[in-house]
């Protein structure tokens, strides 16, 4: 219908207030926004009325489902009462409707796999994953320089662990051309790695990798398909979490060409639970995170941060968020109240109401609200109820994601990992090969002790010791001129060409540490 108020060219509704309805400018979609407000004040509803309505403008969505509740806009809206009445009071007619979805799931369990290979993932990314200190980021980002330089690929993180034991069997070698690396700080590494692998992220590094274009696609009648990230589990970790949601922007940001300001986003990106981002994140990081969000609405992407206070987000990144939409906070205590005051002081004032007071006021599905106008400027600050989703409020049963994922055109295209040739293997040829030429002698017990990994060191320092298997513990170091030729006559044929390639592939974070 042409004057119903859910379908006006380049606008989607957000809500209504004083009679007037408030929309959303779609081709300034992309010039970010924020959600906010305390728990149980209507946070998730406004997210998934804004998914709708971009999904119906042809724009893919995506969105992590941190409680479980978003599944359900796969699944028409089953007309419940509290949204028929909000439907009326706003002078709209309640329509059910189901919108396209693909689920996807981190540890591959309630969706898709989705995962990434070490080498995408950067050093900064995966120090700030690991939690080092700048001491072992240091040490972290020699050990991907090694990997470029000697055509060792890192796609998991057993890649990673056989890397980090090669350069510190090669410490002394290493030293001159790349820097000190200390055991022990090459064992606090693999201590933070292992503490990773316990929390299931085995699961996520390793191929096949995300194409990114998959999250870019529309449906047959030309809707945005809406990506759901089932993220109740990855919460438990939530390092993990926020790390695989900047990656995936920096993906985006690498990968997607230069678009300028179209008539609407290529893709809507909500970042739930954002303050997780922002929480102890180093100073480059943040620098690349404010770098990304103010870059990225080139590419036609807008970035959407869900979160209790705005406070949450810092300035820098705050300032670019033009499409806002609070909900109600809880002043119980002094700071409270100055988180409220603070709050209210980011909307551009309406004389009419006080905006720190309306904050503490709202209902639950009422929020303050503050679009982009046509040019670009924020809106006055207005009181609004927000408008019903026509999709089901809540998640969706076992049946139904099984039968979503069933019907799902990549269903096969990530479900089965692929475990190709990669640093992990290539050292351990090397081993073999080393071994061959220095007598083919049986390796010591004691190399073969601590795992396959262990195996890898204790060739290598056995070969490169000289296989000395009458001096127990004694190996002699081969020589640093013997060592580059060695490794030079190994991998030279493709060092070139995979240190130019994996830098690129890396993405714009991960190259910020180099």
């Amino acid at each position: 219908m042409a004057d119903d108020p859910n379908q006006v060219e380049g606008k989607i509704l957000v809500g209504k207030s004083e009679g007037v309805f408030r929309y959303l400018n779609l081709p300034l979609g992309n010039r970010h926004g924020l959600v906010t407000g305390a728990t149980g004040t209507g946070k998730t509803v406004t997210l998934q009325k804004l998914a709708e309505g971009f999904s119906n403008a042809g724009t893919a969505v995506f969105a992590a489902d941190v409680k479980g509740d978003l599944s359900g806009i796969s699944q028409p809206g089953d007309s419940k009462p509290p949204f028929v009445k909000r439907a009326q009071d706003l002078g709209l007619t309640y329509t059910p409707d189901t919108f396209p979805c693909v689920f996807w799931d981190v540890f591959g369990e309630q969706g898709h796999p989705v995962r990434a290979t070490i080498a995408e993932m950067g050093p900064l990314l995966t120090a700030r994953l690991l939690e080092l200190n700048d001491t072992q980021e240091g040490v972290l980002n020699i050990v991907f320089r090694v990997a470029d330089d000697n055509g060792l690929a890192l796609l998991d993180l057993k890649d990673l662990r056989a890397t980090l034991q090669f350069v510190a069997d090669h410490a002394s070698e290493l030293t001159t051309k790349y820097g000190n690396v200390a055991t022990a700080t090459v064992g606090a590494i693999q201590r933070q790695l292992l503490v990773l692998e316990n929390q299931g992220a085995e699961k996520f590094f390793g191929e096949p990798a995300l194409e990114i274009t998959d999250f870019l696609r529309t449906d047959r009648d030309g809707r945005g398909v809406i990506n759901i990230l089932a993220a109740d589990k990855l919460m438990r970790s939530p390092k993990l979490y926020a790390t695989f949601l900047l990656w995936m922007l920096s993906e985006l940001f690498e990968q997607l060409p230069e678009v300028g300001d179209p008539d609407k986003p290529k893709l809507v990106f909500f970042f739930d639970e954002a303050h997780l981002l922002f929480d102890s994140a180093p100073k480059p990081l943040m620098t690349a995170i404010e770098q990304v969000v103010r870059l990225i609405r080139s590419k036609g992407v807008g970035v959407y941060f869900v979160t209790q206070n705005p406070l949450d987000v810092p300035q820098t990144v705050l300032g670019q968020l033009g499409n806002r939409a609070q909900h109600a906070l809880r002043a119980f205590t002094p700071r409270d109240q100055k988180a409220v005051r603070a709050a209210a002081e980011t909307f551009r004032q309406n004389p009419k109401f006080d905006t720190a007071a309306a904050i503490m006021q709202l209902g639950v599905g009422e929020a303050l609200v503050s679009m982009l106008d046509p040019k670009g400027s924020p809106e006055m600050v207005d009181r609004a109820l927000i408008a019903p989703p026509s999709a089901r409020v809540g998640p969706v049963t076992e049946a139904e994601r099984a039968a979503t994922i069933k019907a799902s055109s990549l269903l096969g295209k990530y479900d089965t990992p692929i475990d190709r040739e990669s640093a992990f293997e290539i050292l351990q040829k090397r081993a073999s090969g080393h071994a061959e030429a220095a007598g083919g002698e049986e390796q010591p017990a004691e190399a073969s002790s601590g795992g396959i990994l262990g195996q890898i060191g204790g060739m290598l320092g056995s070969v490169l010791g000289g296989g000395d298997s009458g001096s127990k513990g004694k190996r002699q170091r081969m020589s640093t001129g013997e060592m580059i030729v060695r490794s030079a006559a190994q991998s030279a044929a493709r060092s070139i060409g995979t240190q130019v390639t994996r830098a690129i592939l890396r993405g714009v974070l991960g190259g910020l540490s180099r």
